[in-house]
């Protein structure tokens, strides 16, 4: 999709982008907080606007037909969820791997439904690939996105976490469903 259609696509939401676009070649970007498939859908358009096309990998079970030609279309990729984190984090290090430009974009939670233990696999991406981590908002409250702070992972996962928590309580972004997010998490 070309920048100029998402861009229009994202303001007829009433959506807008503010802050910088990573010229890395190669990033994770953490989306939080997810709450809604909408999410997928307005961060799409976000990043299209400013050219950023991170992967966005989503189960396999959802690419049925007609489905899944929407969602690859629009750069999703399927993701075998049975072979476990272990196996979820060597498929994207693998694409880290064979690309040489290559961005992707997680939600920690791993699901739309509250939680309060965030999924680790992408830090460890993140540490594995030698990539910045690049602290994602969605916010619908202001309805604004960001691909926020850059931020290198420093192999203390506990007092990175740490970090993580209170830099989104500290910018306080409203998720679509307040009921499935919390800022309470490990």
């Amino acid at each position: 999709m070309g920048r100029w259609i998402s861009y229009i696509l994202m303001r007829m939401g009433g959506w807008r982008y503010i802050g910088p676009v990573p010229t890395e070649k190669k990033f994770v970007v953490i989306s939080v907080p997810h709450t809604s498939m909408w999410d997928f859908v307005w961060g799409k358009f976000a990043f299209g606007s400013k050219r950023v096309q991170p992967i966005i990998f989503i189960k396999k079970e959802s690419f049925f037909f007609p489905m899944g030609l929407l969602l690859k279309a629009l750069g999703a990729r399927p993701v075998d969820r049975g072979k476990g984190a272990i196996g979820l984090v060597e498929q994207v290090l693998d694409h880290f791997d064979k690309n040489e430009k290559f961005a992707v974009c997680i939600t920690p939670e791993g699901t739309r439904e509250k939680v309060t233990k965030w999924k680790r696999g992408f830090y460890y991406i993140a540490q594995k690939a030698n990539v910045p981590i690049y602290l994602g908002i969605i916010d619908y409250g202001n309805k604004v996105m960001t691909i926020g702070e850059r931020f290198m992972p420093t192999g203390d996962i506990d007092r990175d976490m740490q970090y993580f928590r209170e830099y989104y309580k500290k910018h306080k972004p409203k998720p679509k469903h307040p009921e499935h997010f919390t800022f309470d998490f490990s």
